[in-house]
């Protein structure tokens, strides 16, 4: 008998959390800021959706070891490691996304031309941010699966 009670209980609990707009801008978020990471970061060893040495400002490129190439491989590994952090802690992997954002923004505005990404890549600081916040409020009252 509790087994149908509890079972109803959750049920009726994960309908509430999805009927949540909070809860799902929080899915949304989460699921955007585990996507992009990775799939850009893994595009870092193929170069299939831009020329991203192009996106290294040259004082960067003077003081990292290596071609601007080998940063870009750098740079996509913490990107791989920051989607996953984001799928599976968000609360810190929100944080996580928001700072790399702030060091990428930082690097596009010494590149003259690219202040236009640095100022979509603020907003996208903006949203991990607000992905770090709301998953804050909705920590460990994720709908059971």
């Amino acid at each position: 008998m509790s087994s149908a009670t509890t079972t109803t209980t959750s049920a009726t609990s994960r309908r509430a959390a999805l009927a949540d707009p909070g809860y799902q801008a929080f899915v949304i978020l989460r699921t955007g800021f585990t996507v992009a990471p990775i799939l850009f970061g893994l595009d870092k060893f193929t170069n299939l959706l831009v020329d991203w040495p192009t996106y290294l400002a040259p004082w960067i490129d003077d003081i990292a070891p290596g071609s601007a190439q080998a940063a870009m491989y750098a740079v996509g590994v913490i990107e791989i490691v920051a989607g996953i952090a984001v799928a599976v802690a968000p609360r810190f992997g929100g944080w996580l996304v928001a700072g790399w954002l702030a060091g990428i923004i930082v690097n596009l505005l010494t590149i003259p031309g690219h202040y236009d990404v640095a100022l979509r890549d603020f907003g996208l600081l903006l949203g991990a941010v607000a992905l770090a916040r709301l998953a804050q409020r909705y920590h460990g009252k994720q709908p059971s699966h």
